[in-house]
């Protein structure tokens, strides 16, 4: 009686660990993917806020905004830039964190 009852906690063991193993590897590179999303994204918008920031430097110069609009304009976009760039840091020091 006993030993059936380990030969049936065996098999049950052994059922899930197949049955679960790919469902487990699922959720693991459903986020992975999803972090490489989130990073494509961020990466995308610190392409953009630079390329305002430059912008902003073009207009200076041009003419189109004052010294104190661009003063204010400059330092929006670089706080902005600044936490999109701390943002992707995150995400790559957890990258890191999980490799090791």
């Amino acid at each position: 009686m006993a030993l059936e009852f380990v030969f049936i906690l065996l098999l049950v063991a052994a059922v899930l660990l197949i049955v679960g193993t790919p469902i487990v590897r699922r959720e693991r590179a459903g986020a992975a993917d999803a972090r490489l999303n989130q990073i494509a994204e961020l990466e995308a918008a610190k392409e953009i806020k630079l390329s305002e920031i430059r912008d902003a430097e073009l207009d200076l110069r041009a003419g189109k905004l004052t010294k104190d609009s661009f003063t204010r304009l400059d330092r929006e976009l670089r706080r902005q830039a600044i936490e999109i760039i701390r943002q992707l840091d995150g995400l790559r020091s957890e990258d890191r964190g999980s490799e090791g």
